[in-house]
């Protein structure tokens, strides 16, 4: 039994099982390093190829429709809703109203969810693992959209989360600034390797250009990484280590939201933390409620970049800073207390994410459709809309 273990460890392309997975884990560190580098090198190209243009998006916003719509575009060009929310916490900080700025954090956390629907792409070769991965990658998507349906409406009506965010700002303002250049410790390991690319391999190209490689690249790369990484897990996740993660994830929901919280606190990217669990959703390691709660979790943990940036914020506005990054905060805790609590908003995400899903093993080009209408169509069918009740 031992003998054909080993032997099946070593079906993998350079496998060199001798008693552990070692090397095998080494591999798998270094593919998430790479997955982490393909993500940057999107988001770094949308903001090379869109230049200034994607900053003057928010300019735009003066309703809370136009608000929605700019965070959710802003969010899926960028890719990084900590990014997104952190410039909404500097505009605030410069005079954009809080009524405003509110809708653009909800739309932050649906334009997020593209990159994670991406990395599921990786899985197309295999029927069986893209149904599971991009359910798992869709739900993310599904659960914003519930929450903004249930919670922009009330928040235009009542503006509940503006009047606890102000209360909770005006106790807690006055605090000591904290930078979060200290905090982040992913951007530096990813940083050299997309500036290589930017800086040395395409240096010689026009701006756009290199902006759309760089796009293309990070594209290949999560696709080279996730059939990779999805050939290493179904031999290494089994025994110990497939108990520790599910210790960490699969014990149930409330431990499956603090560890998304926790990691997402440490990696400060939603968009990383939901890529991450795609692929273990993929291969069958994990099931679709099980990495539920864990993209709950993300959620709330990406709320610590606007926190951070809001602490460095100081003079007149720095209570509306504040204000708009516990806004964020509030909203996304509270979308998990009520649509995750009530069993009947629960199982809408799960409903349509499997739906989707088994619609699209059936016809890949839904996929496309699906990023393309959820992003970009609906976005401005919303702004047509806004015009003709002339907001």
């Amino acid at each position: 039994m031992a003998t054909t273990s080993a032997e099946t460890l070593g079906e993998l392309p350079g496998s060199a099982y001798s008693g552990s997975n070692w090397l095998q884990w080494g591999y798998v560190v270094a593919l998430v390093y790479l997955l982490l580098v393909a993500v940057s090198l999107i988001g770094s190209g949308f903001k090379i190829a869109a230049g200034d243009q994607a900053k003057q998006l928010f300019s735009f916003a003066s309703n809370p429709i136009t608000g929605l719509v700019i965070g959710t575009v802003a969010t899926a060009l960028i890719q990084s809703s900590s990014t997104v929310t952190a410039i909404i916490v500097g505009l605030v900080a410069g005079g954009l109203p809080v009524s405003i700025a509110i809708p653009m954090v909800m739309g932050a956390n649906i334009g997020t969810t593209i990159t994670n629907t991406i990395v599921s792409l990786g899985h197309v070769g295999n029927s069986d693992e893209f149904r599971r991965a991009f359910a798992a990658a869709t739900i993310h998507d599904f659960f914003n959209l519930v929450s903004v349906v249930i919670f922009l409406p009330l928040e235009i009506a009542f503006g509940f989360l503006e009047k606890i965010g102000a209360y909770l700002s005006e106790l807690m303002v006055g605090g000591d600034a904290m930078s979060i250049k200290g905090f982040n410790f992913i951007k530096p390991l990813v940083k050299p390797p997309v500036k290589f690319v930017e800086n040395t391999v395409l240096a010689s190209l026009p701006e756009i250009v290199i902006g759309i490689i760089m796009i293309m690249l990070g594209i290949a790369a999560i696709f080279l990484v996730i059939t990779l990484i999805g050939k290493l897990l179904r031999v290494l996740m089994v025994g110990k280590a497939k108990q520790i993660l599910h210790a960490a994830v699969g014990r149930g929901p409330i431990s499956g939201i603090g560890s998304g919280t926790l990691i997402t606190v440490l990696v400060q990217s939603s968009s990383t933390t939901t890529s991450l669990i795609v692929p273990l959703a993929g291969s069958g390691i994990f099931s679709l409620r099980q990495v539920y709660p864990f993209t709950l979790g993300a959620n709330i943990g990406t709320c610590i970049t606007a926190l951070l940036a809001a602490t460095a914020v100081t003079g007149v506005n720095a209570v509306f800073a504040l204000q708009i990054a516990l806004v964020h905060l509030l909203y996304n805790v509270i979308g998990v207390v009520v649509i995750y609590g009530i069993q009947f908003l629960r199982n809408i995400p799960i409903w349509c994410a499997e739906t989707l899903a088994e619609a699209t093993v059936i016809r890949k080009l839904y996929a496309a459709v699906y990023i393309i209408f959820v992003f970009f169509i609906i976005p401005g069918i919303l702004i047509g809309v806004s015009q003709l009740l002339g907001w």
